[in-house]
């Protein structure tokens, strides 16, 4: 297997490999052309960003500045946004489903290290991938851990820590993150806790 084929399927890789850092390279001089763009070039910051995932969608729009390592393991669902400071670390495959929304500093990590000290400073790591549900939306200043999955229309709330599986219609928060409880009729009513404005 090569260092790119053991990254994508979850063992142990050396991330110093050639091959690797060729890709990164090219990733950092994308996100750099991105994040000096002015808010005017739309067109330009598209192109970009469709060059950086190896896509031709139009259907998203992510705030600038952005940041990840590869840009081709990000994979978009319809409709997607991502407000300021978002940062994925797309080692493993990031894959994100339609009508997501981030709110400012939400960073994803599918890069991890081992725990065993002489292990992690032989220089290897690993990665886990991350998937994301439908009709989710994600607070601000969240970390999302690898090898998670967040279910359909969730809402995780503002500073959580997602080091494990969110089940679908829910609200959940926290570090760890954990169910505060499901989404529910109400919410349809009250679109903010359970009070009239």
């Amino acid at each position: 297997m090569t260092e790119q084929e053991k990254m994508l399927s979850g063992n142990l890789y050396n991330p110093a490999d050639p091959q690797l850092e060729q890709n990164r390279a090219i990733a950092r001089e994308i996100t750099f052309q991105l994040n000096q763009l002015p808010p005017s070039q739309q067109a330009e910051k598209m192109a970009l960003f469709n060059q950086l995932f190896h896509s031709s969608q139009t259907d998203f729009y992510i705030e600038l500045p952005f940041r990840c390592d590869y840009g081709y393991n990000i994979k978009l669902g319809k409709n997607f946004y991502s407000n300021y400071n978002c940062t994925m670390l797309d080692c493993a495959l990031i894959t994100i489903g339609d009508n997501v929304m981030l709110a400012p500093n939400v960073s994803l990590f599918t890069a991890a290290h081992p725990i065993d000290a002489e292990c992690r400073n032989s220089g290897t790591e690993f990665a886990l991938p991350i998937v994301i549900g439908n009709n989710v939306w994600i607070g601000g200043n969240t970390v999302v851990m690898p090898n998670v999955t967040i279910g359909n229309n969730v809402v995780i709330g503002a500073g959580s820590v997602v080091t494990k599986d969110i089940p679908d219609n829910c609200i959940a928060v926290g570090n760890p993150c954990k169910v505060l409880r499901q989404i529910n009729e109400q919410d349809k009513i009250y679109y903010f806790k359970d009070r009239k404005f």
